[in-house]
């Protein structure tokens, strides 16, 4: 009989809204022939509510909607309908479920979190946020089983602050071949003519430290940013005021093919993302053959091996617009990062190997015989994120 395993924390499946429900899709579809898998969906995200999806069983939660409670409230409940099922295993996704380990502790089930990225230094939580999700990333240690980094430097800080030693399992991405050139061609840009970013559009991405600098660094090529927000912001309206001929926003991109068409057809990708693991859009990246030019952090430097596959600049837009002045007069090596960056994918991040780590670690929860990979850490660094005086003095 297949063991039970509930995953908790994402918005849905098949919803694939961001980088939790791609993963936990990308998983499932691997070990859903050795699990049977029950995920916790939320409700008003769903006008049909069928049971079982890919053999998956889908449980409709009801939530306190709103910007603060609606994921918590969402899980708080997710969990009290757990427990009284009968689960041999849960997974959570997201640091802010970091209590409700020791709810499953409490009732023999085992558990594991993945924690995500350092959400208490994210600008859109600031005080009782980034205090909740400071004491609920410290609580996780505790209260769960097994602690989950997407990125060996993810671990490090938390040995470093927490005195833990969680799982290093990398996220994932799927390689594509195909290209074209048609879809893009609505934007009014061309092959090889623009830089991209994509992401939302919120401070710890730093697009607007990224636009102010292509601006300043009088490149004649395009700036094409993919994303928005779902909300009325000021931080977004004034970056989308930066729009102009060279500067362009196409907001939401839902369309696979697009999304990869536009990766795929860049001079080069623009990474500006600050306080996470092993970011999906990087991943991306690399696997739609971009050339990169990221902000210089562990993590950034972690998924590129150093300079190996990618390009670094400060968080100043002086930087930034000296870089891009490097990058358009250096085609022949935006052109060699293109042709070598599928090889960190399959070097590191097939979700094949991912699931593989992940059932792996299941079974080792279970008290099976497989044994997992052996993780060794670096020795600590003080410095963990260049030009992030709030993360050093929050470590001390």
């Amino acid at each position: 009989m297949k063991k039970k395993l509930a995953i908790i924390g994402i918005k849905g499946y098949p919803y694939v809204y961001g980088g939790y429900e791609t993963f936990v899709t990308e998983l499932v579809q691997r070990i859903s022939d050795r699990y049977e898998i029950h995920v916790y969906c939320h409700r008003s995200l769903f006008e049909e509510r069928p049971k079982i999806v890919n053999g998956v069983h889908l449980h409709y939660i009801p939530a306190i909607e709103g910007k603060s409670f609606s994921q918590l409230s969402h899980s708080f409940l997710s969990t009290m309908h757990a427990v009284f099922t009968g689960y041999d295993l849960c997974l959570y996704v997201n640091t802010a479920n970091g209590p409700f380990g020791y709810v499953t502790r409490l009732f023999n089930i085992k558990s594991a979190i993945n924690v995500d990225g350092l959400e208490w230094l994210r600008p859109k939580w600031k005080g009782l946020g980034a205090k909740y999700f400071y004491w609920a990333s410290k609580t996780a240690t505790k209260a769960f089983d097994v602690l989950i980094a997407d990125s060996s430097e993810m671990a490090k800080i938390y040995e470093n602050m927490f005195n833990a030693r969680p799982e290093f399992i990398a996220y994932g991405a799927n390689i594509k071949e195909k290209k074209t050139t048609s879809n893009i061609e609505q934007f009014g840009i061309e092959k090889g003519e623009y830089y991209l970013i994509v992401g939302r559009l919120i401070p710890d991405n730093n697009s607007d430290l990224i636009v102010k600098g292509f601006l300043k660094s009088g490149s004649k090529k395009k700036l094409v940013i993919v994303g928005d927000v779902p909300y009325k912001d000021a931080y977004a309206e004034k970056i989308k005021s930066y729009a102009c001929e060279n500067v362009i926003f196409t907001g939401y991109v839902t369309s696979g093919d697009l999304l990869y068409d536009l990766y795929a057809n860049s001079y080069c990708y623009l990474h500006g993302h600050e306080y996470g693991g092993t970011n999906p859009t990087l991943l991306k990246a690399l696997a739609y053959k971009c050339a990169i030019l990221a902000l210089d952090t562990v993590f950034s430097q972690e998924v590129l091996l150093g300079r190996k596959h990618g390009v670094y600049f400060q968080k100043s837009e002086n930087s930034v617009a000296a870089q891009i002045r490097l990058m358009d007069r250096l085609p022949l090596m935006t052109q060699r990062l293109k042709s070598i960056a599928q090889n960190r994918i399959r070097e590191n991040y097939t979700w094949e190997k991912i699931a593989d780590q992940y059932d792996n670690m299941f079974q080792q929860m279970l008290g099976g015989k497989t044994v997992p990979e052996v993780v060794l850490y670096p020795s600590k660094q003080n410095n963990l994120l260049p030009n992030s005086g709030e993360f050093i003095s929050t470590a001390k």
